[in-house]
């Protein structure tokens, strides 16, 4: 049930941001929401919490949020009257969702030893973007010190490991076959 909550209100913020020709920034704006519900749970104690007055928690949250667009500002002042504001997370998450699928792109965690340069980002993007269907891909680089060398590209529940570690493993694994 709430999972259908949030979706809906995402999907009408969506049709806002199209008709608005502002998806990506709308998108840009929801992930920073997002990043400061996840890292701040005493604004969402606040906002959440019966003592605190309706219009003090409104007041904070336009003060919070106060350089980002009207419309999103908005949609978390609704989602304060109807006491849906934990939906923020999912809201931002489904909303990105029918922003990757409208403009064909897919989010993608790259593991590596060291961090990853933009024409590197690129060229990941454009040759792992065509194994799974899409145009691009919306690539976050995480530092994994473990793989050795090389790299380990997740896109959804697809996993392509080049890293050395990996290599290590299954050449090990043959060895053992083999003797």
């Amino acid at each position: 049930m709430i999972g259908g909550v949030a979706k809906r209100y995402a999907s009408a913020l969506f049709q806002i941001a199209k008709e608005k020709n502002q998806v990506k920034q709308f998108e840009e704006e929801l992930r920073i929401v997002k990043q400061v519900f996840i890292e701040n749970q005493k604004l969402l104690q606040i906002l959440e919490h019966p003592k605190v007055l309706l219009e003090n928690k409104k007041s904070l949250v336009n003060e919070a949020f106060s350089s980002l667009s009207a419309e999103i500002i908005n949609t978390l002042l609704l989602l304060i009257d109807r006491h849906r504001i934990r939906l923020v997370p999912e809201l931002v998450d489904n909303f990105v969702e029918l922003a990757n699928e409208e403009q064909q792109t897919a989010e993608a965690t790259v593991y590596s030893v060291r961090p990853l340069k933009d024409e590197e980002k690129q060229a990941l993007s454009e040759v792992f973007a065509q194994k799974v269907g899409k145009k691009s891909l919306k690539i976050t680089n995480i530092i994994d010190q473990n793989l050795i060398g090389g790299l380990k590209l997740q896109i959804g529940n697809r996993i392509f490991d080049g890293s050395i570690k990996s290599k290590l493993e299954r050449i090990g694994r043959n060895l053992a076959k083999s003797s």
